[in-house]
């Protein structure tokens, strides 16, 4: 029997949520049907020793996705893979463009979040014009597939939704070996959030919460890096928030989440949020932004979290006080995220896509 040779685009490998799953599907593909690859635009990132030895790495050597097009059609060319699958918003929109010169292999683009919300430079959005040239899209939500649909006009039979996997192994490894942060005080109430530093991700709305908070025996710890870091230290600093700890990005978060009272999700946006699982993989009880990107999807109120509207800062706050002093079932927590995303079940259907586009016959043209 032939494998079948994928390719997988990413820009690197660094602890994002794009990056954890392409990392998990790669390392689980079974290997007597499947031979993957993993191309990235630079070989650095966290996730890179996670990567099993078998799963070749096409290094690009290219530090700006704006410069990654060439050589990336250059590498599809040479290598004649039976399916690329492109995974990181950006590089699919650039790609869809050439996706009909190569009319024998299949293309797979894999979104990461509510398109017309994450997407707003007219340059890039020029490119979802031919978006229906790929052979399917994964969405993890609803929101995700009814947005390409209502706002990019793609194609509903082109659509899967595939919701992201969680490695329950992996994250049980760590927890493991996980002690409690030495910056979790005893007689307070730890709240953790994670998240890159930037506007989708709320953190503004978040310390705007924590204002109505200050005289709590709370504290925030916020893990992430990015652009907005000054900016949300200055806002810490203006609203004076001593109950505030910002950690930078953290090898081990499962430390964080293991022994935190609750967790926050304070996006404005998501696509399938992986830290959501991960507090419940954790046993953590969650507080999220009522916001699009599957967040009905994972929370199951009552059981592993709940929703609540950011923007109502003191409402918001309310909803804090009163769940960090609510005893949770982290049985239940964990059961409610294992029922619906353990990484078997979500691989699985990862495993049908490929299997299915790869036995479809030869197409003359796309599009």
């Amino acid at each position: 029997m032939k494998k079948t040779s994928i390719i997988f685009i990413l820009p690197d490998l660094e602890t994002g949520g794009a990056e954890r799953i392409v990392t998990t599907i790669a390392n689980h593909l079974p290997r007597e049907k499947f031979e993957p690859k993993i191309m990235l635009l630079r070989k650095e990132g966290g996730y890179l020793e996670f990567l099993k030895e078998d799963v070749e790495i096409i290094d690009l050597k290219t530090p700006r996705i704006r410069h990654s097009l060439k050589p990336i059609l250059k590498e599809i060319r040479k290598r004649k893979p039976d399916i690329v699958f492109s995974g990181f918003g950006e590089v699919n929109a650039y790609l869809a463009l050439f996706i009909k010169f190569f009319p024998k292999i299949k293309f797979i683009a894999r979104e990461t979040n509510v398109v017309s919300k994450h997407v707003t430079r007219k340059e890039i959005r020029f490119f979802y014009k031919f978006y229906n040239n790929y052979d399917n899209i994964i969405c993890q939500s609803d929101d995700m597939l009814n947005d390409l649909i209502e706002n990019f006009k793609i194609i509903k039979e082109k659509l899967i939704k595939i919701n992201n996997p969680v490695d329950f192994e992996f994250i049980n490894e760590k927890l493991s070996i996980s002690q409690k942060p030495e910056s979790f005080k005893v007689d307070f109430r730890n709240v953790v959030a994670i998240g890159n530093l930037s506007s989708r991700k709320g953190f503004d709305n978040l310390l705007k919460v924590f204002s109505y908070l200050k005289n709590e025996k709370i504290l925030l710890h916020i893990l992430g890096d990015g652009r907005d870091q000054e900016l949300l230290h200055q806002v810490k600093k203006d609203l004076g928030l001593e109950n505030v700890i910002f950690h930078g990005q953290q090898k081990n978060p499962y430390q964080f989440l293991k022994f935190a009272h609750l967790f926050i999700l304070s996006s404005r946006y998501e696509g399938f949020p992986n830290v959501l699982l991960e507090a419940g993989a954790c046993g953590t009880y969650s507080l999220a932004n009522n916001c699009p990107g599957g967040i009905t999807e994972i929370i199951q109120p009552g059981i592993n979290g709940e929703i609540s509207n950011i923007e109502n800062h003191e409402e918001f706050a309310r909803n804090i006080l009163r769940i960090i002093h609510d005893n949770h079932n982290s049985e239940a927590i964990k059961n409610s995220i294992s029922a619906r995303f353990s990484k078997d079940f979500i691989l699985k259907k990862y495993e049908d896509v490929f299997l299915e586009i790869g036995n479809q016959p030869f197409q003359p043209s796309k599009g």
